[in-house]
């Protein structure tokens, strides 16, 4: 073997930098024989280097400042498994590439943030970032948008990418418990961030979205253009209903680029409960790329985990070490576009969840409303009640967001609704 062996400077020792470690340190025999080179941790850096991590560090040097990291000159490639969109994991980064280093990161916050300006600069030097970690862990699908499926128009982008969420939903689901519930057994099980919004916000997954968006459509990354909404108002109510009427609800994320611009949302939908992401369970992600030529690909993983993570960051490693060299979102940063953001006005069937007063036309008023916001009614259920409040389910023909919420508004004028209306978009997957 004789190519010089590829040096890791590591940044960040919690599971997924273990992970690493222990990856090139059990098959590094393997590595070496796919690459054609041996590739070996010469330096890593982390906050407290007295902490007991369960792997043997003693071969590497310590930097107790990962900036310190990114300038060793034993170092070839930067990798960024520490998070946070800026501070030390940005300056650190920034670091590298002026230093003349790849990067490999699995911090989507930094990417979804600074994506742009980190790409411009690596390609401006001649380095490469890959951050396939960075986007629903040990699957591959950022190799999958910018390799396999290149050829293709990418028609949309849709998918489960926070697996907190997925667990939370579909515990409510199979249990009957409430998100409450289900919240609070989650965080003792330390299944959520430190900032528990950052999953059930909706935030951690937006930001994925923003990066797969990019790579699909050619722009920029633009996450502040990400429509969010989280699962904190998704009641039991709704998923007994939703599954009654053949649907599961989960935290889904669509990107796709039509007339007006490009659409990004994270929010909850409903899908069909037969459909791979309704039957998809637990922590588990799933991403469904859909092109011209290849039709529809479903990709299904862990989203998380030591091992999944590490995996990904051990895949762009390889990748570099073979002397494989991509643009950061799959085509040259300079050439990416400005992205025209566009609010969702793709028709869709909503679920419409409704508490009415038991009065002598009610159910009419309601229907009124919706007719004449242009919304039309494809199922109506009326639920068994005792007392004075009736629950009532529609489910309506493709309509847009803002019809729904014109009949909405005028919902409270027919003086018949108990309490808020509910609504959630149905998606054809």
């Amino acid at each position: 073997m004789s190519a010089a062996p590829l040096r890791i400077g590591l940044a960040g020792l919690g599971t997924v930098g273990i992970g690493v470690v222990k990856i090139v340190q059990d098959h590094a025999d393997l590595i070496a024989r796919r690459t054609g080179r041996s590739v070996v941790i010469t330096a890593v850096s982390a906050r407290d280097r007295a902490k007991n991590r369960d792997a043997d560090l003693s071969a590497y040097a310590w930097e107790s400042d990962p900036i310190a990291l990114a300038r060793r000159d034993d170092v070839d490639v930067f990798i960024e498994v520490m998070g946070g969109h800026d501070g030390p994991a940005k300056r650190a980064t920034e670091t590298a590439i002026a230093a003349g280093k790849d990067v490999v990161s699995a911090n989507k916050a930094l990417l979804a943030h600074h994506g742009q300006a980190l790409a411009l600069a690596a390609e401006s030097a001649g380095r490469v970032i890959r951050f396939e970690a960075a986007v629903a862990g040990g699957i591959p699908v950022i190799k999958a948008l910018t390799e396999g499926l290149a050829g293709n128009q990418i028609k949309r982008v849709m998918g489960v990418m926070n697996g907190s969420c997925n667990y939370i939903l579909t515990r409510m689901q199979n249990e009957g418990l409430t998100y409450a519930e289900v919240f609070d057994a989650a965080q003792q099980l330390g299944y959520l961030e430190a900032d528990p919004n950052l999953d059930v916000g909706g935030i951690d997954a937006g930001h994925k979205l923003a990066l797969l968006a990019s790579i699909a459509f050619g722009t920029k990354v633009s996450f502040d253009a990400v429509e969010l909404e989280g699962i904190g108002k998704v009641s039991i109510d709704d998923i007994r209903l939703a599954a009654d009427m053949g649907y599961r609800i989960k935290l889904l994320g669509v990107a796709q680029m039509t007339g007006r611009g490009l659409e990004q949302r994270m929010t909850p939908c409903l899908v069909p409960a037969d459909s791979p992401l309704g039957q998809l369970q637990g922590g588990t992600n799933m991403v469904v790329l859909e092109g011209d030529s290849v039709g529809q690909i479903v990709l299904r993983g862990p989203g998380a985990g030591t091992g999944p993570t590490a995996s990904a960051v051990m895949a762009d490693v390889l990748d570099i070490a073979r002397g494989t060299r991509l643009s950061t979102f799959g085509q040259p940063a300079s050439t990416l576009a400005d992205p025209v953001a566009a609010i969702s006005t793709t028709p869709a069937s909503y679920y419409m969840r409704m508490t009415l007063l038991d009065k002598p036309g009610a159910l009419a008023k309601i229907a009124t409303c919706l007719g004449e916001a242009g919304v039309s009614i494809d199922q109506m259920r009326q639920y068994g009640h005792e007392g004075t409040l009736a629950p009532v389910l529609i489910v309506t023909h493709k309509a847009t967001r803002a019809d729904i919420d014109h009949a909405m508004g005028r919902f409270d004028a027919t003086g018949v609704m108990a309490e808020a209306p509910v609504a959630i978009r149905i998606e054809e997957v």
